[in-house]
This record gives structure tokens, C-alpha cells and sequence, in this order.
């Protein structure tokens, strides 16, 4: 009996697992196609600004389809209010945790990087207990502990390899996992009112036009001549990094739940360090592989057990 009734749902739990799988391999691309243009001259500015200018139509078609998509009711018009929350998140969320993750990366490995960021959860939970009150369990506040001690491992040894830079790229790449997990806390709201693809392609949206407007403030125009490899690199890095794994994640979440996404999606940090190894030549050693065993277990035993109950 107990196979009979979950028959029907395989379909969708196998599609559902392969959709976070590809799209955690996705998100971690990113890093390695940032450090495979860095040699090109170009910086975190100018990347970004290419990044985004390309993911822009990309965005754009996402937040029609949102709200025009076939069988939905009248999309819900957007207040003065929504507007402004749209505007904030993307700020925050997509604009400045996109450039200060970019510019960390200048400092830091692919790997140390992916590690950093895959902290958000344990970032939420924090977020959580200071501005809702939201109680942590001793679980919990272990799990944390250990993901710590994971990445000041792999830290620790960057530190002895890259010297004082690996401070300052570390700290950046913490800013933008602790920017994004301050997007998540605050998007609930407008999750529920517009949608989750929606309010992710008005947010992104509005992160590329602040990107783009950046990159005119900063820099002339003559530094958008970079080499065509750059182009072809930024191309990439905003389809298979960017907009594909948002889609991806997006339809797992419908088909299997966001909380076994976002466990499937610890596949990211191993794949990082594999395509790091294997494509950028990055180091792979004892150290590295138990400071991803303790983030992984610790944002595995956070993400396991869920938010705790609200007071």
C-alpha cells in the first residue's frame, strides 16, 4: 500500500531532485567562470555590469511570463509599496551580494568562496533570533558552530596560501552571503503577494539596471573593451549560471518542497571544488575536504530540522 501511494509522486521527486541538482551545479559555476576572466584584466565592476547586461532581457521575459503565464488569475498590480520593496530587495539581494561576491573573488579560491556563501542558512537563522525573536535551538546553535569551524578551516589554509588578500576576500564574500540572507528574510512578504518567479525577475531586474548604471558611473566607456573571451565567459555566466539555475531551483521547489531543494543543493559546494580542481587548478587537500564535511554537516543539520518554532 504505503508503494502504491507513492508511485504517482516519483516522477515528480525525480525531476524535482535533478532540477536542484543542475541548478546547485549552476549557481556554482559562477565562480569559476568569474576566475577564469580575471586573468583577462578585467575587474569586478566591469564583469558584473556584463553579467547582468546580458541576464537582463533574460529577467525582463521572466517577469512577463510571471504575471501573463497561461491559467493564472489577473496578475496583482503593483502598489507604491511593492515597487519600493521590489527595489530595496534587488538592492540588496541581487546588486550589492552580487558585487561584493564578485569582488571577493579577486582575493579568495572558487572553493572558499562556495563554502562562505553556503553559510546563508545558519545567516538566516541569525537574522531570525535578532529581529523576530525567533528561538534557536542547541541544535542548531551546534549546527552553526560546526559550519564555523569548517570554513576558518579551509580559511586558515588560504590564508597561509594567499597572505593578507584572503582577509579582504573573505570578508566580502560574507558581506554578500549575509546581504542575501538579509533578501531572504525580508522577501516573505512579497513572495506571498507577487509570486516567487515574479518577484525574483523584478528584483534581478532591477539589480541588472543598477549593475549596468554602476559600471557608467565608475567607469568610461573604453573599459567595456575587453577581450572577447570576457564577452563569451560573461555570456555563459548569465544563462547556465544565472538565469537557468533560478528557473531550475524555482520548478524543484514546486515539485519537491524547498527544504529538500535546498538539501539537494549541498551537491553546489562539492561541485565548486571539483571544477576548481579539475578547470582552475585550485589546491584540493586534506584541509579542504574536512572544512566542506563540517559545513555541510552543520547547514545540513540547520536545513534538516527547519526554522524553530515561532514565540
Amino acid at each position: 500500500m504505503p508503494a502504491a501511494t507513492s508511485s504517482p509522486h516519483h516522477p515528480h521527486l525525480t525531476a524535482g531532485l535533478l532540477l536542484a541538482s543542475i541548478g546547485a551545479i549552476g549557481f556554482s559555476g559562477k565562480a569559476i567562470i568569474v576566475k577564469l576572466a580575471y586573468p583577462y584584466g578585467v575587474d569586478a565592476v566591469t564583469l558584473l555590469m556584463y553579467r547582468m547586461l546580458f541576464a537582463l532581457p533574460l529577467f525582463l521575459a521572466l517577469s512577463w511570463w510571471a504575471s501573463h503565464r497561461a491559467g493564472r488569475e489577473k496578475a496583482v498590480p503593483l502598489t507604491r509599496r511593492d515597487w519600493l520593496g521590489v527595489i530595496g530587495l534587488g538592492f540588496i539581494g541581487y546588486y550589492f551580494s552580487s558585487f561584493l561576491d564578485f569582488w571577493g573573488l579577486q582575493y579568495i579560491s572558487a572553493s572558499l568562496e562556495r563554502l562562505i556563501l553556503y553559510l546563508n542558512p545558519t545567516l538566516v537563522l541569525v537574522l531570525g533570533w535578532v529581529l523576530y525573536r525567533r528561538a534557536v535551538t542547541p541544535l542548531q546553535a551546534l549546527a552553526m558552530v560546526v559550519s564555523y569551524a569548517g570554513v576558518l578551516l579551509v580559511f586558515g589554509h588560504e590564508l597561509g596560501a594567499q597572505g593578507p588578500n584572503a582577509v579582504l576576500g573573505a570578508l566580502l564574500v560574507f558581506g554578500s552571503a549575509a546581504t542575501y540572507a538579509i533578501y531572504l528574510v525580508y522577501s516573505g512578504e512579497l513572495v506571498k503577494r507577487l509570486g516567487s518567479a515574479r518577484l525574483v525577475g523584478l528584483a534581478s531586474t532591477v539589480a541588472c539596471v543598477l549593475c549596468i548604471l554602476q559600471f557608467l558611473l565608475l567607469r568610461p566607456l573604453s573599459a567595456a573593451l575587453v577581450a572577447p573571451e570576457v564577452v563569451w565567459l560573461s555570456v555563459l555566466n548569465a544563462t547556465l549560471c544565472t538565469v537557468a539555475p533560478v528557473l531550475m531551483v524555482m520548478m524543484a521547489v514546486e515539485r519537491i518542497g524547498a527544504g529538500l531543494a535546498a538539501q539537494t543543493g549541498m551537491i553546489g559546494p562539492m561541485s565548486t571544488i571539483v571544477m576548481g580542481v579539475l578547470i582552475l587548478d585550485e589546491a584540493f587537500n586534506a584541509w579542504i575536504v574536512a572544512g566542506t564535511v563540517l559545513v555541510l554537516g552543520g547547514v545540513f543539520l540547520v536545513t534538516r530540522f527547519g526554522a524553530p518554532p515561532r514565540k
